[in-house]
């Protein structure tokens, strides 16, 4: 299944059901939202051409994504703090895209590593019938479309070695991804 062809998730009934749930969703739309305005950063900034086709495809990818948290989460659910989300978002793509390709192929490797464990943490929470079943099944997909993110980034990447200063940077994006995933389940 694709994330496209999933099936309408009647939300309610879940939300009643399972605690936190509306707090994992709105960080996903938050995080779907910070990742749509990543690609967005590097495209505006980048001028390779292969960073430029990596980012296309990516933000596809994560606007069906968003798209699909929209339509499940009413706008009284998401988090307030989407401006932020996607100024910081913009911010991430964009600066590393000044320093050129490995700097961007780490920061999405970082992304998405954080966003793998992200996923798996609310998917361990899920049955696997009815309305819990579809979304479990929804996230998982999304899941494995971030790894599949990830896992280019770091082929892109190759055996390179990562400076400090990639560390460092791997090291900023993977504890503001958790600092902003903390603030959306909440606000």
């Amino acid at each position: 299944m694709s994330a496209s062809a999933a099936p309408a998730i009647d939300l309610p009934p879940l939300l009643a059901s399972i605690p936190g749930l509306l707090g994992d969703l709105r960080s996903d739309h938050a995080g779907e939202t910070g990742a749509v305005m990543i690609y967005r950063g590097i495209l505006a900034r980048a001028a390779d051409p292969a960073i430029r086709a990596f980012a296309r495809q990516h933000l596809a990818t994560e606007a069906e994504h968003l798209r699909l948290l929209e339509a499940m989460l009413a706008p009284g659910q998401r988090s307030i703090l989407l401006p932020v989300w996607r100024v910081a978002g913009f911010l991430t793509g964009w600066l590393p895209a000044l320093f050129g390709p490995r700097a961007v192929y780490a920061t999405i490797e970082a992304v998405e590593t954080f966003v793998d464990h992200h996923y798996e943490e609310q998917i361990a929470k899920l049955g696997h019938g009815g309305a819990e079943g579809a979304l479990r099944r929804l996230l998982e997909t999304c899941q494995g479309e971030e790894v599949h993110h990830r896992d280019e980034a770091a082929a892109a990447l190759g055996g390179a070695a990562r400076g400090p200063l990639l560390r460092a940077w791997a090291f900023v994006v993977g504890h503001g991804s958790a600092a902003a995933v903390s603030a959306a389940r909440r606000i």
